[in-house]
């Protein structure tokens, strides 16, 4: 039976944690804290693995059932939804880095500038700060 607000709302901690199951894989995990998080059961190259959508209230039941929609629409073309993610977020941390976010700067106002300036203040950044600084 799958489930409801009212149902969800009236969930009580208890000693351990426990779960209450909706369909298709989708559940919601009860900590002994109180806490009630959203997680999606599925198999992806013979292995059972798991998927965490967000913490209810934040993750309303209709939204979690869109995600889980969305994770087995990835999984049906054959893309393991947990690997998806882990590569959006590394994509993203790259985007944000120091070294581009400089690189970006450099773009931006190179062109005010005298050539050999531009050009000795990218050469200190990727000889002197670049290498301490990282990603």
């Amino acid at each position: 039976m799958p489930l409801t607000d009212i149902k969800i709302r009236s969930a009580k901690p208890r000693d351990k944690a426990y779960k209450l199951f909706d369909s298709g894989g989708l559940y919601l995990e009860v900590t002994p804290a109180g806490g009630k998080y959203w997680r999606w059961k599925y198999r992806f190259g013979g292995k059972e693995k798991r998927l965490a959508f967000g913490v209810y209230p934040g993750v309303a039941l209709k939204m979690a059932r869109e995600k889980r929609d969305d994770a087995r629409s990835q999984l049906t073309n054959g893309i393991d939804p947990a690997e998806e993610r882990r590569a959006e977020k590394v994509a993203q941390a790259g985007a944000e880095s120091f070294e581009a976010i400089a690189r970006e700067w450099h773009a931006k106002f190179s062109p005010g500038w005298v050539a050999k300036h531009g050009d000795r203040i990218l050469r200190r950044l990727d000889n002197d700060i670049f290498p301490w600084l990282g990603k």
